[in-house]
């Protein structure tokens, strides 16, 4: 049975904005049998002795299959793939492509759309204009690229739905409040396609009832 440490209890302002809905969202697709470890964020349950020895960085989420660990939320993603022969290609190139996706969303897209959040919950004097100026410039280059990747596709790395998806969804839920993909008419589908799926909404039906939070309010 794989158990799947994420938050249980967390400040309001945290809330569906957490990783452990990645790796949830894959293992409802997936239909791998899992229980919940829910975590007590607001007691410093993540910083605690018994959590820093399965993450690293004392981040949800992380996963513990009979044993083995998994910690990073597109690390989780993959394996969970791997073990259930779904969401993701049986052949080598199939299986490369999805990965190539799964690092662009962390690694390009995400990282610039987090600058963006980052700056407008600690700027509160609106000092970095300027900074945010340029940084929306580079989260609009690569969503374009996006954009430009999307055309004629359903999903961005095969043909069919995969853990890439969930991956790059998830990082542009990140930014669903603001106007940064009003530009982009196939991202926007490809985003409203993602969150239509049962598993996903599964998912934050789940993650609500855990977090006692309004499913309206996380959405």
């Amino acid at each position: 049975m794989i158990t799947l440490y994420g938050f249980g209890r967390i400040f309001p302002e945290g809330h569906g904005e957490t990783k452990d809905l990645r790796a949830q969202w894959a293992l409802e697709e997936t239909g791998l049998p899992y229980r919940v470890h829910a975590l007590d964020h607001t007691a410093g349950e993540l910083d605690g002795e018994a959590f820093s020895r399965i993450s690293p960085f004392h981040q949800a989420p992380v996963i513990d299959d009979d044993g083995f660990i998994v910690a990073e939320s597109a690390a989780v993603v993959l394996y969970l793939a791997e073990k259930a022969g779904k969401l993701i290609p049986g052949d080598f190139q199939g299986r490369t492509r999805v990965v190539q996706w799964c690092f662009a969303a962390t690694s390009t897209v995400e990282q610039t759309l987090v600058c963006l959040d980052l700056i407008g919950m600690f700027d509160h004097d609106k000092a970095a204009h300027k900074v945010t100026a340029e940084v929306r410039k580079i989260a609009d280059r690569w969503l374009r690229d996006v954009e430009r990747r999307l055309e004629g596709r359903e999903w961005i790395a095969c043909d069919a739905f995969t853990a890439a998806d969930i991956m790059l969804a998830s990082v542009l839920r990140g930014v669903r409040k603001t106007d940064l993909l009003a530009p982009y008419p196939r991202t926007q589908a490809y985003y409203a396609r993602a969150m239509a799926r049962p598993a996903w909404q599964r998912t934050l039906g789940l993650y609500a009832e855990r977090l006692g939070a309004n499913l309206d309010d996380i959405r």
